[in-house]
């Protein structure tokens, strides 16, 4: 809420918030295993990154594991991540702010 200042001609003035900048938005698509064995990002599958979480996929623990694992990578907090599309399916499309999606291509890509 705007606050008013009462100035001599008693007209209010409206105090304006700076216009937030427009963030970068990537998304990314991904195959989730939960239940398994580590959390890693283990490579690509049919053109989504393939994320294996040891959550089991039950009230949307593997989709916080997911995200979790994806900022730590990333290096970005864990509020910058979330499940676009997809909660409650193996695939998934994520949003990652502040990253491009050629960014977020190359920073998950597996290590060889």
């Amino acid at each position: 809420m705007a606050k008013a200042l009462v100035c001599d001609r008693a007209r209010p003035v409206i105090w304006a918030r700076p216009i937030a900048s427009i963030e970068v938005m990537g998304r990314i698509a991904v195959r989730v295993q939960a239940r398994a064995s580590r959390d890693e990002i283990g490579g690509e599958r049919a053109g989504a990154i393939l994320i294996r979480v040891t959550a089991p996929p039950v009230d949307g623990r593997a989709n916080e594991a997911v995200c979790r694992l994806v900022a730590t990578r990333l290096g970005v907090a864990r509020s910058r991540v979330s499940v676009a599309r997809g909660a409650s399916a193996r695939d998934k499309l994520l949003e990652v702010e502040g990253l491009d999606s050629a960014a977020l291509r190359r920073a998950l890509a597996p290590e060889s």
